[in-house]
């Protein structure tokens, strides 16, 4: 669960994310939509400790951003918008330096590993340096190093650039899975065809403020059955 209470931040004479309140369930998979410079990706970095809001609050399974961070920090795995990330290391080397940063067991740690290299196609690449992948190869190392301490919370902005088919479908599957295990999934994406078959809620974010909250069945009873895609550019204002 995150819960988010009244968070803005602002840069100079910019609010990026004004007021923002919206409490994102455990059990469900939580879209983030907007359009660029909407301020997605300033509140995922408040929501995970990278920035600190001017006011409001963060709680992650109860525990506040600012003022208990590593509490906090070990509810959540997090899947960045770039996975240009200790590309030195090898994905293996990666893979244990997130299980060493939440103290994950050998034993568990290396079952993990195997099962999602597998998954994801990058057991044969696994001690190979992670500058010498791919884009969607490093991408995957990420999402794996993420999901190495099988997290409470999972937060990942935009997930699947990169991705080939298979590993997008893949990602799904898996974000469908901590789900239905009780965890908390939120995500942002610019693929509103994803949201709209993936998602059980939505928040919807355009100039830093929430715009919408709740589920695809509402915001199109709200919007006269129209699609996501069409509901976005009319709150958006491109319509």
């Amino acid at each position: 669960m995150i819960d988010i209470q009244n968070a803005t931040k602002t840069y100079g004479d910019k609010t990026a994310v004004s007021d923002f309140t919206a409490h994102v369930e455990s059990g469900k998979i939580t879209g983030f939509i907007g359009p660029n410079g909407a301020g997605k990706t300033t509140l995922i970095r408040m929501i995970t400790g990278v920035l600190k809001p001017d006011a409001g609050s963060v709680t992650l399974d109860g525990k506040n951003i600012q003022t208990q961070p590593l509490e906090a920090k070990r509810t959540f795995g997090f899947v960045p918008d770039s996975p240009d990330l200790l590309l030195r290391l090898t994905g293996r080397e990666y893979a244990d330096f997130m299980a060493d940063v939440y103290k994950v067991s050998l034993e568990e740690r290396r079952e993990r590993l195997e099962k999602l290299a597998a998954e994801f196609e990058m057991t044969d690449a696994l001690d190979t340096r992670m500058s010498d992948y791919s884009h969607g190869m490093r991408q995957k190392a990420i999402i794996i190093g993420a999901l190495m301490s099988d997290p409470d919370i999972w937060i990942l902005d935009e997930p699947m650039t990169g991705l080939d088919p298979g590993a997008a479908w893949i990602l799904k599957q898996k974000m469908k899975e901590h789900a239905s295990r009780g965890k908390t999934v939120f995500f942002s994406t610019h693929v509103l065809e994803v949201a709209e078959k993936l998602c059980d809620r939505i928040l919807l974010i355009n100039q830093g403020k929430l715009k919408y909250d709740g589920t695809l069945e509402q915001l199109q009873e709200q919007y006269a059955d129209k699609t996501l895609e069409e509901i976005f550019l009319e709150v958006t204002g491109r319509v």
